[in-house]
């Protein structure tokens, strides 16, 4: 933090008073793989045994 003239500058760790991991790109990538195979398995199984 700093303080030009009446400004006072913070990073975004600091207005926030967090760090940020990027944790949710991979659980939400995760999911995608995960949904887009169960969808396959719910399409393909049936098909071929009925």
């Amino acid at each position: 933090m700093y303080k030009e003239g009446d400004e006072i500058h913070v990073t975004e760790e600091e207005a926030t008073g967090a760090s940020k991991p990027h944790i949710g790109r991979y659980v939400l990538g995760i999911s995608l793989v995960l949904v887009v195979i169960a969808m396959t398995l719910v399409w393909v199984i049936p098909s071929l045994f009925g």
